[in-house]
């Protein structure tokens, strides 16, 4: 399990929600999986972000998979993986950093997060605490994981 920021193309005269509602109407679990297939211009997108990654915030690992291309960085902050498939990208953070130990790493989360907005038109939300990633609050978002991380260091180790 791990603190989830999930990216969007939010549709024409949608808000965040009812393109997410639209998309998850369609899933169909039994249904095979279709390969990601980029644009040329998201596959640009792609590789700015590998270099801007890099460049403001340090180095990067990357792999490519039939349904994403994905980045970890692991870096004195913690450790992120970041999938990106075009119209869609999601951080996840794992569950590690607990009580103050978390603000490092989501503050390195929403840099990305904010990056990934700039540099493709995706949006940002942070379900876990209910906010834009545009406009959120750091330290809301890093208590809410930091939270958890103790909790679960407490009660599941």
């Amino acid at each position: 399990m791990t603190y989830d920021i999930m990216l969007l193309r939010v549709l024409p005269g949608r808000t965040f929600d009812e393109t997410l509602e639209e998309i998850n109407s369609t899933y169909d679990p039994d249904a095979d999986l279709e390969p990601m297939n980029l644009t040329g211009d998201q596959r640009a997108v792609w590789d700015r972000l590998i270099q801007r990654i890099s460049r403001e915030v340090g180095p990067v690992t990357t792999e490519e998979y039939p349904y994403s291309l994905t980045l970890w960085r692991d870096g004195p902050a913690g450790h992120l993986q970041l999938d990106y498939a075009g119209d869609s990208a999601d951080i996840e953070i794992p569950y590690r950093y607990p009580g103050r130990q978390a603000l490092p790493i989501m503050a390195e989360a929403y840099r990305i997060a904010r990056m990934v907005e700039e540099e493709s038109g995706l949006e940002g939300y942070d379900y876990e605490v209910d906010q834009p990633v545009r406009t959120g609050d750091i330290n809301t978002a890093a208590a809410r994981l930091g939270g958890i991380a103790h909790w679960a260091q407490e009660n599941l180790t």
